[in-house]
């Protein structure tokens, strides 16, 4: 039985990934900051892990043992002008979307390169795929991640082990905001009001929009595709972005 491991599980992609593996007859560990119980079905192991920790990171991977694929999904957002947001509030999403990625790709790759097997599936963002304004730092924090796992993929072929990219489109439901600890009204100073109206309005009611079930197919896709595709949008604004 194959194993994925899973991080920021608690809510939004992360938990319908994890209730998606396990209906395919996957070992699931689904990791998440603060474990709650009944979140997720009989059988799915949940292990705290603070992606930001080293030591957080070092006692989940020893827990869960070997682990075939890893879902890097744990990331924070940030929204509103960049002239606003405080630099210790962009470092924290860097820690988290950036650095945080980079830090369990480091740490499982001992073991799949050792097997000569394994997949490491980032979840980034349709941010991604066009410029969007009012999301500047988040933008940035995705984008490193894209880079990195363009290059990643090449290092890790000779070994087997591949690096895929999973571009979620935008979903109304998801807390994108839920770690803040200011208002989003800070983050739209007066000069910038009349430019963002339309944009909020715009989110408010999207033409298109990404269900949470979107995403968890798409990081299953590309879990279980065997090419060198790279990138996998998921949900229909994503998708056609991509097209675009």
């Amino acid at each position: 039985m194959n194993t994925v491991l899973i991080t920021g599980a608690s809510s939004g992609y992360g938990l319908a990934t994890a209730r998606h593996f396990h209906a395919q007859g996957w070992r699931v560990i689904a990791t998440m900051r603060n474990p709650r119980e009944g979140l997720l079905p009989e059988g799915v192991r949940v292990l705290p892990l603070d992606v930001t920790d080293p030591g957080s990171i070092s006692a989940a991977l020893n827990a869960a043992g070997p682990i075939d694929v890893l879902v890097n999904n744990a990331g924070i957002g940030l929204v509103g002008a960049f002239e606003a947001a405080p630099m210790d509030y962009v470092r924290k999403l860097f820690d988290t979307n950036t650095f945080g990625t980079m830090a369990m790709v480091q740490a499982v790759l001992p073991q799949m390169r050792a097997r000569r097997s394994g997949v490491i599936v980032n979840v980034t963002s349709s941010v991604t795929l066009a410029p969007m304004p009012l999301a500047a730092a988040y933008t940035a924090s995705k984008q490193a991640i894209e880079g990195f796992t363009g290059s990643l993929a090449h290092e890790l072929s000779p070994f087997g082990v591949r690096a895929k990219l999973v571009e979620p489109g935008y979903a109304p439901t998801t807390r994108f905001s839920q770690n803040i600890d200011f208002a989003i009204e800070d983050m739209i100073p007066p000069a910038y009001a009349d430019f963002a109206a339309p944009i909020f309005a715009t989110f408010a009611n999207p033409p298109l929009t990404t269900k949470e079930s979107d995403v968890a197919q798409a990081v299953f896709l590309a879990a279980t595709d065997g090419s060198d595709r790279l990138r996998y949008p998921a949900g229909p604004d994503a998708v056609a972005l991509a097209a675009a």
